[in-house]
C-alpha cells in the first residue's frame, strides 16, 4: 500500500518579509479549494511563533484571519501541525520591519528550558487559534529542517504529546546549519528515534516520517519553475544569516524533495512512478511525504494533475493524524 501525505509549511518569509494575506491566506484558500475537488486532506504546518508575535505587536491586521482560516481548515478535515521558526521568539517589530534573533535559529542547540518555553508558547497559540484548549499537534517540522541536534527538542515534543517529526530529508546536507541527514539514507521509509534522528531506535518516543527525496543529478534542480521561485525567495530573505556552501549543491546526486509547489506535474509524476515501481518489488507499506510552502503555491494545474494521477494509480492521500488515530496501519 502506498499513501501520500501533502504537507504545507504555512508561513511568510523567514526574514519577516511579506504579508500573511499574500503569502499565507490567499494561496492556502486556493489550495484548500483544489483539494476539496478530490476530497483529499493535507497537513498544515502552522508556524505558530511568527503569528503569535504578529498578534503581540499588532504588526498586521490579517492575523485575525489566520486564526479563522486555521479553524476552517481543521473543520474541513485538514490536519493542523506544529512548525517553528524559533528566531521569531525574541523578535521585535520596529520602524516597519522585523528584527529577529538569529542566535536562536536552531532550536536543538538551545537550553532545554528555552526549548520548553518556545514549544509550549507555540502550542498555546494554536489552542487559542483553534478555540480548543485540549488541542495537541501530533506532528512537528523544524524551521529550516533543523532537527539536529535532536535530544532536547525531541524530549520536549514528546512531553507535549507530539508523536511524529517530518523535518529530515534523506541525503540532505546543509553545512551552514551543521545538518547532515546522509546517514539516514540506509533507513527504512519511517522509523522511531530517540536522541539522534538519523538512528532508528525501537524504544524512541517519536516517529520520523521524512520528507520524500529522490537522488537526482544536480542539473535536475535547475528547472525554470524551481529557479524562479528560489530567486523570489532569496530576494525576500536578504539579511537571513545562513551561510551558503556551494558544495552542498554541487553533488553528482542531489536529494530533490517532492515539492508540490516547486516541481512541475511531469517531475512529480516521474518521481511517484519510481515509488510505484519500487513498491512492486518490495511490497511494503510506503509513506510518501510531499512538501510545499504557502508562499510558493502558484501553479494549481500542476497540483491538480498530480492529485488526478494519484487517484488514477490508487495512491491514497492521508494525514499523520489519520495514520496514528484513525486508520489501522503501520504506526498504530
Amino acid at each position: 500500500m502506498i499513501e501520500c501525505i501533502f504537507t504545507l509549511d504555512y508561513e511568510i518569509y523567514g526574514s519577516g518579509e511579506g504579508s500573511p494575506r499574500d503569502l499565507v491566506l490567499d494561496p492556502t484558500q486556493r489550495l484548500a479549494e483544489l483539494f476539496q475537488e478530490f476530497g483529499a486532506p493535507f497537513v498544515v504546518f502552522a508556524e505558530a511563533v511568527e503569528f503569535a508575535k504578529m498578534e503581540e505587536t499588532q504588526s498586521d491586521p490579517d492575523t485575525v484571519a489566520v486564526r479563522a482560516q486555521l479553524r476552517e481548515l481543521r473543520a474541513a478535515g485538514h490536519e493542523i501541525a506544529l512548525h517553528l521558526h524559533p528566531w521569531w521568539a525574541n523578535g521585535r517589530y520596529a520602524d516597519g520591519r522585523w528584527h529577529l534573533d538569529w542566535s536562536e535559529r536552531k532550536i536543538g542547540t538551545l537550553e532545554p528550558h528555552r526549548v520548553e518555553a518556545i514549544v509550549s508558547g507555540a502550542i498555546h497559540y494554536l489552542r487559542e487559534a483553534l478555540d480548543d484548549p485540549h488541542f495537541t499537534p501530533l506532528a512537528f517540522r523544524a524551521g529550516q529542517w533543523a532537527i539536529q541536534p535532536t535530544a532536547a527538542i525531541a524530549n520536549v515534543l514528546a512531553r507535549h504529546g507530539v508523536r511524529v517529526d517530518s523535518s529530515l530529508f534523506k541525503g540532505g546536507r546543509i553545512r551552514g546549519l551543521e545538518l547532515d541527514y546522509r546517514p539516514a539514507l540506509g533507513n527504512g521509509g519511517f522509523w522511531r528515534f530517540g536522541d539522534d534522528v538519523n538512528v532508528p531506535d525501537p524504544q524512541g518516543k517519536l516517529w520520523e516520517i521524512p520528507i520524500h527525496t529522490q537522488l537526482v543529478p544536480f542539473w535536475q534542480m535547475l528547472g525554470r519553475k524551481r529557479l524562479k521561485l528560489q530567486s523570489k525567495t532569496r530576494g525576500a530573505s536578504q539579511g537571513t544569516p545562513l551561510p551558503r556552501y556551494w558544495r552542498d549543491f554541487l553533488r553528482f546526486r542531489y536529494p530533490r524533495k517532492l515539492d508540490f509547489c516547486r516541481m512541475t506535474f511531469k517531475e512529480m509524476r516521474e518521481a511517484m512512478e519510481v515509488v510505484l515501481e519500487q513498491r512492486q518489488e518490495r511490497r511494503e507499506h510506503t509513506l510518501v511525504v510531499a512538501i510545499g510552502h504557502s508562499k510558493d503555491f502558484v501553479d494549481s494545474d500542476a497540483v491538480r494533475g498530480f492529485l488526478a494521477f494519484l487517484q488514477e494509480r490508487a495512491v491514497a492521500v492521508t494525514t499523520f493524524w489519520r495514520l496514528l488515530c484513525q486508520e489501522p496501519g503501520p504506526l498504530g
